[in-house]
């Protein structure tokens, strides 16, 4: 019984080392940056009420060559009221990745695709993030270390 165990878990091993060796982040940079703080009056409220607002992700990929991919991670935030005067803050971080495993279904493009790379290039839109808001002024602001981008892939999906 032990040994069956052990030899599970060699071969679930083996098969995320697969998809991991499957792809390669050639290159990865901030797109696009807008952060945009209409007014003095949003600076002195923004403060108090950065935590009502939300931080939504959205992920877009689209085929720049044959194996190549552009897969891009916009961060923005939403505000909970819908005024038209409010913080305008969005930050496109883009990879660009070769698949190098030709023969990949479906499931595990759509694995690296929004689950791999987001996770990978995550921590430093986050850290761009951070720097936009602590350069601005304001050394409190809080957002998540690690995104379970698994997780959110499963939920769509369910969806």
């Amino acid at each position: 019984m032990k040994l069956t165990k052990k030899k599970l878990k060699i071969t679930k091993r083996k098969k995320k080392k697969k998809i991991q060796m499957s792809y390669k982040i050639i290159s990865k940079y901030v797109k696009k940056i807008n952060f945009n703080i209409p007014n003095p009056k949003i600076f002195y409220l923004l403060e108090k009420e950065i935590p009502n607002y939300k931080i939504n992700l959205d992920i877009k990929n689209k085929q720049f060559e044959k194996n190549i991919v552009e897969i891009e991670i916009s961060l923005f935030l939403v505000s909970p009221k819908k005024d038209k005067e409010k913080i305008d803050v969005n930050i496109i971080y883009s990879a660009i990745v070769e698949i190098t495993d030709k023969s990949l279904n479906k499931k595990n493009l759509e694995n690296i695709i929004l689950i791999k790379v987001p996770t990978e290039i995550y921590p430093d839109l986050r850290k761009t993030f951070i720097f936009l808001f602590e350069k601005s002024g304001f050394k409190q602001i809080k957002i998540d270390q690690n995104v379970d981008f698994e997780k959110l892939y499963n939920l769509r999906r369910v969806q």
